[in-house]
């Protein structure tokens, strides 16, 4: 039988930057990333202007982050999966020169209300252009 409560259906998908190209960062900081070109946003539990991932239910959630930049000597390329403030999983690389690309996921069982974003590592650059090699997304798998 159906229940009364309808299920909620969450799912987003966003790029780094809203238009062109260019690179964020570093910072002397560990910075929040803000993924402003938004594909997807089933749900609206994605903010394009904090970067939060808020949960409308509770459940498990699958996130996954890709993040790409231009080696560079100095600055590696780094993003952390945020949970309450907790980190869960990074994406880190670093090389001198060419382009690298760094990824991450994972499966998180989320209270209503539970914030999830993604962090710049300090000290890091990463690049986005149309091509759209730094992305975030995040779906419900299902309620508990």
């Amino acid at each position: 039988l159906l229940s009364s409560v309808s299920v909620k259906q969450v799912a987003f998908s966003a790029s780094l930057l809203a238009a062109g190209s260019g690179t964020v960062g570093p910072f002397n900081t560990h910075t929040p990333l803000v993924f402003r070109r938004v594909v997807s946003n089933i749900g609206n539990a994605y903010n394009p202007h904090t970067g939060f991932f808020i949960a409308p239910v509770r459940g498990a959630y699958h996130f996954e982050f890709y993040i790409g930049a231009h080696g560079h000597g100095a600055h590696p390329t780094g993003a952390v999966l945020i949970k309450n403030g907790e980190h869960i999983f990074i994406a880190y690389e670093h090389q001198n020169s060419h382009f690298g690309s760094s990824a991450n996921g994972a499966t998180l069982l989320l209270e209503v209300g539970d914030v999830v974003f993604l962090r710049q590592w300090v000290n890091s650059r990463i690049f986005d252009n149309e091509n759209h090699h730094s992305t975030f997304s995040g779906h419900l798998l299902f309620t508990m």
